[in-house]
């Protein structure tokens, strides 16, 4: 999509474009009530503080969305295709991929919520590698830690729709 295609459109339009990035909604409301935007180098840096101090209950929400690190994500929506895209680097027929099956389950033991990390760009074993040293994080830390993935993510996914 154009910049200059979401600039104009209405309200409801914008935030349905920009939930599939992320479903935070005060971050989704903010970028959309902020339009116009000049550039897509604006958008990016609003968007980049935009909602700052996701609170736990945005998280969580927003986490509803993403599978399992290694299990491709099923169904047609605009999240589950990002998703599949973003894992494509993950091979997940190798010894590596039943490692990050267990380490999915003991973080989700441990933390209560899916592991996340921007897997764009990495590989099986970088993520495995992330996987690990984060089951030592705190319960806070971690929680800051999902709050700088998610918003990676999101902006990864928000470079990605709009085009100057």
């Amino acid at each position: 999509m154009h910049l200059a295609e979401f600039n104009s459109a209405p309200f409801a339009a914008a935030t349905a474009d920009l939930r599939p990035c992320v479903d935070v909604p005060r971050w989704v409301e903010e970028i959309a009530a902020a339009r116009p935007f000049a550039s897509t180098a604006d958008l990016l840096s609003f968007a980049a503080t935009a909602a700052p101090g996701w609170t736990e209950a945005e998280l969580d929400g927003a986490l509803q969305h993403h599978p399992r690190i290694g299990e491709r994500a099923a169904g047609t929506s605009p999240e589950a295709d990002l998703s599949r895209r973003e894992q494509s680097g993950v091979d997940t027929s190798t010894d590596t991929a039943e490692q990050l099956l267990a380490g999915n389950r003991e973080y989700e033991d441990k933390f209560g919520r899916v592991f996340l990390i921007r897997a764009a760009g990495r590989s099986a074993e970088e993520i495995l590698t992330s996987l690990r040293l984060r089951l030592n994080n705190t319960a806070d830390q971690e929680l800051h830690v999902v709050a700088e993935q998610l918003r990676e993510i999101a902006m990864l996914r928000l470079e990605g729709l709009i085009q100057s």
